[in-house]
């Protein structure tokens, strides 16, 4: 991480952004990176395949909530299974030079990008699919600017913080921008609870977490909507409360009502983890419900 965090209080609570403590998930991609997606990559011709294909990957299956550049790769290579696309002869092999960053970099931002393309010479191989991914990401943001606003948290998050604020330390820790999440979070007046935002910049969701040093065992809890905030929990030895997809509400009652108390008490057991877990492992999808070329 680019900013070392400090221990302050007997507690530490990561809450993912989007998807989790605000209702934007849908807005953002549906309105802004698959639009672009289809604009930047040519994909006019398969736009209905693209989009499906997108929302799969970055909403309703196990991969949602990663980063957007492997959410871009991985959109590529499902739409490269689609025998609708393949029938059409247009080519979706994943661009090999985002490929080969996605590869080398933790810090999967803008920021990082631009100095990958100003490291390479100009007229190597994966300069232009690099230069082709930064300006998509740029048009996200600027797109994401003019239209997410307005969306408040899901109901209870508020609450919860306050509850939880006397307690524990609370860090945002998302793969959304930097600047998304403070203009996000401070539009709501929920910054005032917490100690730190981290976005994409920062690093992966687990070296976030590793960050987290110094706290008891069963004092670090990961709050989140995606396979990955899991993931980051289970890498770094944090409890981990799902918001489940489709069920937001529900599990944001659930945690403010049962989860929260049962953390700051000590009896978020095992067994009460893998209950969450469980249900958490039904809420998406591995596989598309659309047919699949063989390998």
């Amino acid at each position: 991480m680019s900013v070392p965090f400090e221990k302050q209080r007997e507690f530490f609570v990561g809450i993912d952004s989007d998807g989790c403590a605000f209702d934007t998930m849908e807005l953002k991609h549906k309105e802004c990176f698959i639009p672009n997606i289809i604009q930047h990559y040519g994909m006019q011709a398969i736009s209905k395949y693209a989009r499906e294909t997108a929302e799969f990957v970055n909403l309703y299956s196990k991969s949602r909530g990663c980063n957007r550049f492997p959410g871009l790769v991985k959109t590529f290579q499902w739409l490269k299974k689609r025998p609708e696309v393949a029938a059409r002869g247009w080519n979706a092999d994943p661009p090999l030079g985002l490929v080969n960053w996605l590869g080398k970099e933790t810090k999967l931002s803008n920021p990082q990008l631009t100095e990958a393309i100003a490291s390479l010479p100009a007229d190597a191989n994966d300069v232009q699919h690099l230069r082709q991914a930064l300006a998509w990401s740029e048009a996200v943001n600027t797109t994401i600017e003019e239209i997410v606003h307005g969306v408040p948290p899901y109901p209870l998050v508020r609450e919860s913080l306050e509850r939880l604020k006397p307690h524990a330390d609370l860090v945002v820790v998302s793969a959304t921008p930097n600047d998304a999440l403070q203009r996000e979070w401070a539009d709501h007046d929920l910054n005032r609870f917490l100690r730190a935002i981290y976005g994409q910049e920062s690093g992966s969701k687990e070296e976030i977490l590793t960050a987290a040093q110094g706290y008891d065992q069963g004092h670090v809890l990961m709050i989140g909507d995606a396979p990955g905030d899991l993931a980051a929990a289970q890498t770094t030895g944090a409890l981990f409360f799902p918001i489940n997809p489709g069920r937001e509400e529900e599990s944001w009652q659930r945690f403010s009502e049962q989860g929260l108390d049962r953390f700051l008490q000590g009896t978020f057991t095992a067994a009460y983890q893998q209950e969450l877990l469980d249900e958490f492992d039904q809420c998406l999808p591995s596989q598309p419900p659309w047919p699949v070329l063989a390998s």
